[in-house]
């Protein structure tokens, strides 16, 4: 029997995920990847996610990985149908797959580091048979991140298709001869099978590395084979085109958005043309700005030094609108950010290693855009909204703070 196209896959697997977001259940779980300090191991917590339980916000289990210092950072942004999460250990380059079938007694299915010559996996995309479109920063041997000089130069990375073992089935590199290697680290991807091309960005996790990474890659999406980097220009400041970050497909089909993390949004239009546009069309108070969703016709934001989640209407993308926005307090800095399958509720965490390091969900009201902060949603007999991840003893027998990444809900309750 003959495999299907990548393209053929990635179209599927828009269907599924438009499918994804049209039940009103509430997801049970959250699923939180999350670091620990320098002598422990890195964990995945498990929290009660349901608001009808009389345990909402409880931790009811945690699984160690065996390795610390690992820098988890992202996992899958929706929970795939298999029940299997795909999540980076930066630091040391490597991937866990996790079996979350059971929620309150996750395991450990397999890990892997470098595949098809690249190392330093960022983003995986789950396309419908199960396979994974995904980013990786650097090709294999590069130094990597690091918070001191790396032990050798990072070269430019690519994309990888796989299944979510790791097997590679296509290879695809980012290497543009126009552009220096140090420019591009390939940082999330957004496949389009309608015009049978993918959109990346190339945002170098490596602190060490000075690029300002505006760079945006188009690719056949068949073969994976790089057709233009394009350069995002400068806004007012000079910065809102720095440090790409995620790309999202507008509902036209054929346009896009992507933030970056110098608080800029852009619309991408003609990316099947010669002569591709890209033009700044909103700026957010303050840098940097983290993880946002796009749902409908709806963009959140989190906004970091502002403490805020914004919600845009992009009904006309030319000229988004802010109708809400919600503060989580001045000592959160909100960076990463998922929506569960019904589309109302949002998980938010700073990454770890601020002053309130706390984890919220926040509802939404895909009707008229509102955002609220979920109250009920907390450690019991704590006054404020959210559970505390710096002072807690987990299950699995750590105690002290949690850096927190990655954090996704569970497919919702049958």
């Amino acid at each position: 029997m003959k495999r299907p196209t990548l393209l053929v896959v990635a179209t599927a697997a828009v269907v599924a995920a438009a499918a994804a977001f049209r039940s009103p259940v509430p997801s049970s779980y959250l699923f939180l990847w999350s670091g620990a300090n320098d002598t422990a191991s890195d964990f995945l917590a498990v929290i009660d996610a349901d608001p009808a339980s009389p345990r909402y916000g409880a931790v009811i289990t945690s699984l160690p990985v065996g390795a610390g210092g690992t820098h988890p950072h992202h996992t899958e942004a929706v929970m795939p149908a298999d029940g299997h999460l795909l999540a980076s250990g930066f630091h040391a380059g490597k991937t866990w797959l996790f079996d979350l079938t059971k929620p309150e007694n996750p395991r450990i299915i397999t890990s892997f580091g470098d595949v098809g010559g690249f190392s330093h996996p960022h983003t995986y995309v789950r396309l419908a048979d199960n396979t994974i479109l995904s980013t990786f920063q650097y090709g294999a041997g590069s130094g990597g991140m690091s918070m001191g000089p790396n032990t050798s130069p990072n070269t430019t990375g690519g994309l990888v298709h796989m299944d979510e073992r790791g097997t590679v089935l296509a290879t695809g590199s980012a290497r543009d001869s126009a552009v220096p290697d140090v420019l591009i680290s390939p940082y999330s991807v957004l496949p389009i099978p309608s015009l049978n091309l993918a959109v990346s960005t190339t945002t170098d996790m490596d602190r060490t590395d000075t690029a300002v990474n505006q760079w945006v890659q188009l690719w056949r999406l068949s073969d994976l084979k790089l057709q233009k980097s394009l350069a995002l220009p400068p806004g007012p400041s000079g910065k809102e085109n720095q440090l790409t970050g995620e790309p999202f497909l507008l509902p036209d089909g054929r346009s896009v958005y992507i933030h970056t993390f110098r608080c800029g949004l852009y619309l991408l239009r003609g990316l099947d043309d010669a002569a591709p546009s890209a033009r700044l069309v909103k700026s957010f108070e303050g840098v940097p700005c983290g993880v946002p969703v796009l749902t409908g016709h709806w963009w959140l934001q989190t906004v970091s030094s502002q403490h805020v989640v914004v919600a845009l209407d992009v009904s006309d993308p030319e000229h988004p609108r802010e109708v809400s926005r919600v503060s989580l307090g001045d000592d959160e800095r909100p960076h990463w950010m998922a929506i569960d399958q019904a589309g109302r509720r949002l998980v938010v965490n700073s990454g770890g290693y601020v002053k309130g390091d706390r984890l919220f969900i926040i509802n939404f009201d895909p009707g008229s855009g509102a955002l609220s902060l979920d109250r009920q949603f907390k450690d019991p007999g704590d006054s404020l909204p959210g559970i505390d991840l710096s002072h807690r003893t987990w299950p699995h027998g750590y105690t002290g703070r949690a850096a927190p990444h990655g954090a996704v809900f569970s497919l919702p309750s049958k």
